[in-house]
């Protein structure tokens, strides 16, 4: 009856057109109403208390740091760098895109952010080389969700708070996945254009390739940073955000000179905004955490599992498939929030590391973001390269496959996660 309730009344608030941190408010006094323990302090307090979190300090640091990024030209640079060292071999500007991708990922944690970038300068480019619009479209969105499991990560932060797991263990624990996702595009990419005859781009000389190294260093060093400060504990996940956002504005500001006082105006405010709804919807969601645990909602879904806690591959796959699904309906941050509190009980119960499962989870909230029917990083790519989204859709099918098979690797080989996350951490 909980499940009923909880489901019910949340899905319909959206299905009517509420925003998602509103709907979350509907569900939780559905539930109040429930337990007949309606009382709007209890609502307010509860609300006000879910933002209260000093981890959460980190979203909008990195947020104002992937702004900063973006305008004051690091991604660019990093591109340029992809694109001299491996532009001239064949479809290689798709691997250009790749290993952009991957970087990009070390700099900003947000899969939109990286679309985009890697959309507006890529896209062009490959659509003259007379690559394949439709799979071009799809390459770069399959590259831009591994943003949200290279650290540094806001899908990590949001999943650490709303799970009561460290944020540390599960930036660390995401380098591997998250280098595994863009091993498996460029073996996807390799065989997909291995009989291209698109003419490929001249060998630029070492001079050129050590030069836009040395320009594109200061861009480089960020990731190096924050891995190396979390890995020796100098700083913590929230700190580290700090660290990043002072960076890309030193370098950005003094260094390439690319982003002048005035501008920095409309990357405050533009952080500020995307901060403003994440926030919202994390205290909503905290609100439904702790009526869910009021209402024992966990132990129903245990005793609803029952059938798998034998097994936790099963299990784990069981539970993945319930993400991706939710995933397709709903954006990564909600399907994060909402499921989270739900789940992590179910988990410890079935005796599953907390940080493996955190990976997992976020990797099937990336995936969902290029499944349709939302699909938010296909609308976004298929938005700035002007092209169809049904057609993105069928041009990101390899490259969905490929992202997938690394997901079962993982549930098959959990070692994959948890050794590596041990070193590192």
């Amino acid at each position: 009856m909980v499940i009923l309730v909880f489901l019910s009344s949340m899905l319909g608030a959206i299905a009517f057109g509420m925003p998602i941190a509103f709907a979350l408010m509907m569900a939780s006094v559905a539930l109040m109403l429930l337990l007949d323990m309606f009382d709007a302090q209890i609502l307010a307090q509860n609300l006000i208390n879910g933002a209260d979190s000093y981890p959460l300090l980190a979203v909008p640091f990195f947020l104002l740091a992937g702004e900063l990024m973006n305008v004051g030209g690091l991604s660019k640079r990093i591109i340029n760098i992809a694109m001299d060292l491996i532009g001239h071999v064949r479809g290689g500007l798709g691997y250009v895109a790749i290993l952009a991708a991957v970087i990009l990922a070390s700099l900003s944690g947000s899969a939109i952010a990286d679309s985009a970038a890697l959309a507006a300068v890529l896209l062009p480019m490959m659509k003259n080389a007379g690559y394949n619009e439709n799979r071009s479209c799809g390459l770069i969105a399959a590259g831009g969700i591994i943003a949200p499991i290279i650290p540094p990560s806001i899908g990590f932060i949001i999943f650490g708070v709303a799970g009561g797991v460290s944020i540390t263990k599960l930036f660390m624990a995401g380098i591997v996945p998250g280098i595994l996702m863009g091993v498996s595009l460029l073996i996807c990419w390799w065989y997909l254009c291995r009989k291209e005859t698109i003419a490929v781009q001249p060998r630029k000389p070492a001079s050129a390739v050590f030069k836009s190294l040395a320009v594109g260093a200061w861009a480089l060093m960020l990731p190096v940073i924050i891995i190396g400060g979390l890995r020796f504990g100098i700083f913590t996940p929230t700190e580290a955000g700090v660290v990043a956002a002072v960076y890309s504005l030193f370098v950005s500001v003094f260094i390439y000179h690319t982003v002048r006082w005035a501008e920095l105006k409309y990357c405050f405010i533009s952080a500020a905004k995307t901060t403003s709804i994440v926030m919202f919807l994390v205290a909503a969601a905290m609100v439904v955490s702790w009526l869910v645990t009021i209402a024992e909602l966990p132990d129903a879904l245990i005793a609803l599992l029952d059938p798998f806690m034998h097994s936790q591959m099963l299990l784990i796959v069981v539970i993945l498939l319930m993400v991706l699904l939710v995933g397709m309906a709903l954006d990564a941050v909600p399907t994060i929030l909402i499921l989270t509190p739900v789940l992590m009980p179910v988990v410890k119960a079935g005796g599953v590391d907390p940080v493996y499962f955190g990976v997992l989870f976020i990797m099937c909230t990336s995936i969902s973001l290029i499944l349709p029917p939302i699909g938010t990083v296909l609308v976004v790519v298929a938005g700035v390269g002007k092209a169809k989204v049904d057609g993105v859709i069928l041009g990101s099918i390899p490259f969905i496959g490929a992202l997938l098979c690394v997901l079962v690797m993982l549930i098959i080989f959990p070692s994959l996660v948890t050794v590596p996350a041990a070193w590192f951490s």
